[in-house]
């Protein structure tokens, strides 16, 4: 038997049954569900949501965080087959190109005297926490989801599972957060998703392994 036959027969073994997006969606939903009560029992929305659904800033917090949620489940779906296409990452380039823009704004149109109090802001060590803790549960159900993939890079897979579960995370903290400021978005959101990213790498490594 040729390698490429027994590739496909192994991944036809392990995807038998629900799609491999079906399987992802589903982990995102039970996943999201969990963290969405973890997130209503200990941080919950901000008292001005209303108000503050009326600024650019918080709007444009919000497309940006779908956004990468976005790309990153097509990521995650690409990172799990047995065959990964050459620069796969290129896919977060919207993602990176919308990011640049937002900040190049903020810096044309705030004084310079006040780039500091922007980038810091009042929740950069609760953002860094909470993130990753809004992500645990999407990251755990999506790595059981992918235990029936055959990925061609375990560790990647696992990368790309840790990118979806942060953005998800991202999304539900964002209603919490009162620094809607892009240079705060992209100082402290990029490190927390990093560090979620950096423990699926190390599960989907010694998980997902075929």
């Amino acid at each position: 038997m040729k390698t490429e036959q027994l590739i496909a027969a192994l991944v036809a073994d392990r995807t038998r049954g629900r799609s491999l997006a079906q399987r992802l969606a589903l982990a995102m939903l039970g996943g999201g569900l969990l963290s969405l009560l973890l997130f209503l029992a200990t941080l919950g929305p901000r008292h001005d949501l209303g108000p503050a659904l009326a600024t650019w800033r918080f709007d444009l917090k919000l497309i940006l965080v779908l956004l990468a949620l976005v790309l990153a489940a097509g990521l995650c779906r690409t990172l799990a087959r047995p065959a990964v296409p050459s620069h796969s990452g290129r896919r977060l380039s919207p993602l990176l190109a919308l990011g640049a823009a937002a900040v190049a704004v903020e810096l044309l149109i705030v004084s310079p005297a006040a780039w500091g109090t922007r980038l810091v802001g009042s929740n950069a060590l609760i953002c860094l926490t909470a993130i990753p803790m809004l992500s645990l549960a999407p990251l755990a159900a999506l790595l059981i989801a992918l235990r029936s993939a055959a990925p061609a890079s375990p560790a990647l897979a696992g990368a790309g599972a840790g990118l979806l579960a942060a953005e998800s995370g991202a999304i539900l903290y964002a209603f919490h957060c009162f620094d809607d400021s892009p240079l705060f978005v992209a100082t402290w959101y990029t490190p927390a998703a990093l560090l979620v990213v950096a423990v699926g790498t190390m599960a989907g490594h010694r998980l997902l392994r075929w």
